[in-house]
């Protein structure tokens, strides 16, 4: 848990406590539980709950490295809460903030996937069997107490969540009750995968720019298998596999890159630096007049990559005009 500097909070700490209980009191009272789309009440199990995922009791501020030690333990990753203290862990905020979460995740060989801000979308993901890091304010704007916990499973015909949260293994919380401080933090949520694994309710352009972040922490071997696993998802996301062929063409897999910037160009035919990379790839492997083809392609899109295709036509002895 966390909370804004203060002085004489010593003293204050009883006050402190009883406020919060009324906020949250408040809180309670005016929340409703949240409502799921048909096709979710059609496609959830009533009940879900991840049984093996390590449980970390908080101390003082450090709710956020223990939340990460428990997602990282879970998919088989050594990190200690004291090892992830200085990593996420800001002193002069006494507490974590989304982007030292998110970057200790890809530290550690893990992809962090933002979820959608839906209720349903968090109970997709346990239901799946993957633990949630979800981000709460625990009291009301104008004073707010930021609270990272990770969600572990759900009894919809309870309306009751579960939780490893603060110094309590499987907390119980009302929908009702959760939601109100979830929503306060925009419902912001995360899981963290190996590069391969995808979350049920990702998009491909969030999945896309989750792995790209990733392939700039942990390099493009890494990020590989991410990628195959993105063109196999969304087949008719030109820059998955405009990605997955720069990645195999950085591994040195030529054929499997050209393969891959053909079903880029097949997706999206003005993809520019689809076509670029395609022709200079064919030209590698000596097959010059499939270059020249995709490098004309190129040179007649405009924009940013123009110019490199037409000096790329003119080093193969071609104009474009």
């Amino acid at each position: 848990m966390t909370r804004p500097p203060s002085h004489g909070i010593r003293s204050a700490r009883l006050a402190g406590v009883l406020l919060l209980g009324l906020v949250l009191v408040l809180l309670e009272g005016c929340a409703t539980t949240p409502r799921l789309s048909e096709s979710a009440v059609q496609a959830l199990p009533s009940r879900a709950l991840i049984e093996d995922v390590p449980f970390h009791a908080q101390r003082d501020y450090q709710c956020g490295p223990a939340s990460l030690a428990m997602a990282l333990n879970h998919q088989g990753v050594e990190a200690s809460v004291d090892e992830l203290i200085p990593q996420v862990f800001l002193p002069g905020r006494e507490g974590s903030v989304q982007p030292e979460m998110l970057a200790a995740v890809r530290r550690h060989g893990r992809i962090p996937f933002v979820i959608d801000n839906r209720f349903e979308a968090l109970l997709t993901e346990l239901a799946d069997g993957q633990p949630v890091v979800v981000l709460q304010n625990l009291a009301l704007p104008a004073w707010p107490l930021w609270h990272y916990a990770v969600a572990i499973g759900y009894d919809r015909d309870a309306n009751e969540l579960i939780l490893h949260s603060g110094e309590e293994a499987e907390r119980i919380e009302s929908f009702r009750r959760f939601d109100a401080t979830w929503a306060r933090s925009d419902r912001w949520a995360f899981v963290a995968l190996p590069p391969g694994d995808l979350p049920v309710g990702i998009d491909a352009d969030d999945a896309i720019a989750a792995t790209a972040d990733f392939e700039r922490v942990q390099g493009v071997e890494a990020a590989l298998p991410g990628w195959e696993a993105l063109t196999q998802r969304f087949p008719g996301a030109a820059m998955a596999h405009f990605a997955l062929g720069n990645a195999r063409h950085a591994t040195g897999d030529r054929r499997g890159a050209i393969h891959a910037f053909r079903r880029a160009v097949a997706v999206d035919d003005e993809l520019a630096a689809g076509w670029l990379n395609l022709g200079l790839a064919l030209r590698q492997q000596g097959e010059s007049d499939a270059a020249r083809a995709a490098l004309r392609h190129a040179a007649a899109l405009p924009g940013p990559w123009q110019s490199r295709a037409r000096d790329a036509l003119a080093e193969a002895g071609e104009s474009d005009r």
